[in-house]
C-alpha cells in the first residue's frame, strides 16, 4: 500500500518550548483519519505542517513521495485539498462561488489571468452539485451562511482531484442540520474507492463520519495513542484525553460521548 505522507522525528519549537513533538507516523492511500486532542494540544501546528505552511523545526516530513524542504512547495499545493480555517480567512467575500472553486486548480485564491478549460468549468460544478451548493454558484462567497460555505470550501478542496485531503474543523460552527447534512454528504464522497485519503482535525467524536478508519490522539504536543478507530476511540481512552469519566458508545455508524 502506497504512503501518502510520513513524519519521521517531527517537532516545532517555538524559543525553548516545544509546542508538537517529537511526532513519528505515516497513512497510507485510501485510509480517512481522524485527529483528536484538547485545545493546545498541537492539532493545528500538525495541521499547518501538512498543508506545507510551516516547517518544521527539527525531523522530516515526505508529503507524496516528497521531502519538504527539496521541492517546488507550489507544486507540491497542487496536490492537497484543505477546507477549514487553514484557508476560510484567505477566501475573498466578493469572489463568486465557482470561482472560489476553480481557482483550487492553481493552487491560488482570488482569480486574476489564469485560463481555465471547459473541464475545469464543469468539474467545479460538479463539485458544487455534490455538496449541495450549485444554486450558489454566481453569488458572492461573501452572502452564504456559515454552512454552504463549508460545503464550498470542501469543493474547492477537491476541484484538482488531491491526493491528500486536509480538513479543519468542517462542522465547526454548524448547527444540527448542517453539521449532519454535511457529514452525510462527505462519508458518501468518502465511500467512493477513488477518494483521496484525508485527515480530519476535530474536537468532537459526534463530528466524526462514517467511514473513517484511522484515529490519532494528541496530547500536550505528542502521540497519546493512535491506531484503527475502533481501538482508539474508547471510553478509557478519552476519559484520559480530557481527564473526565467519559462513556463512549458506538452505533455501528458514529460515535458519541458523555460524561458518567
Amino acid at each position: 500500500m502506497a504512503t501518502v505522507l510520513e513524519l519521521d522525528d517531527v517537532s516545532v519549537r517555538r524559543g525553548s518550548r516545544t509546542i508538537l513533538g517529537p511526532l513519528t507516523f505515516r497513512i497510507n492511500q485510501g485510509e480517512r483519519w481522524v485527529v483528536l486532542g484538547p485545545n493546545g494540544a498541537g492539532k493545528s501546528t500538525l495541521l499547518q505542517i501538512l498543508a506545507t505552511r510551516i516547517f518544521p523545526t527539527t525531523g522530516r516530513v515526505t508529503l507524496l513521495d516528497k521531502q519538504m524542504g527539496r521541492v517546488d512547495l507550489f507544486e507540491l499545493r497542487t496536490r492537497i485539498g484543505i477546507c477549514g480555517a487553514l484557508i476560510a480567512e484567505d477566501i475573498p467575500y466578493e469572489e463568486n462561488v465557482r470561482d472560489v472553486v476553480l481557482t483550487a486548480a492553481y493552487a491560488v485564491l482570488g482569480r486574476w489571468n489564469e485560463a481555465y478549460d471547459l473541464w475545469d468549468e464543469s468539474r467545479a460544478v460538479a463539485l458544487l452539485t455534490t455538496f449541495g451548493v450549485r444554486e450558489f454558484a454566481d453569488r458572492s462567497y461573501g452572502t452564504l451562511s456559515e454552512g454552504e460555505r463549508k460545503r464550498v470550501q470542501i469543493a474547492r478542496a477537491l476541484m484538482a482531484d488531491p491526493e491528500l485531503l486536509l480538513l479543519d474543523e468542517p462542522a465547526a460552527g454548524l448547527d444540527l442540520g448542517g453539521r449532519e447534512d454535511l457529514l452525510k454528504r462527505f462519508s458518501i464522497f468518502a465511500a467512493d474507492p477513488l477518494a483521496p485519503a484525508s485527515i480530519l482535525v476535530t474536537h468532537h467524536i459526534e463530528e466524526i463520519p462514517t467511514g473513517t478508519t484511522h484515529a490519532m490522539v494528541l496530547k500536550d504536543g505528542q502521540i497519546a495513542i493512535s491506531g484503527p478507530i475502533s481501538d482508539v476511540i474508547t471510553s478509557e481512552h478519552m476519559s484520559a484525553l480530557f481527564d473526565l469519566p467519559m462513556e463512549v458508545t458506538f452505533d455501528g455508524y458514529r460515535f458519541s460521548a458523555r460524561a458518567r
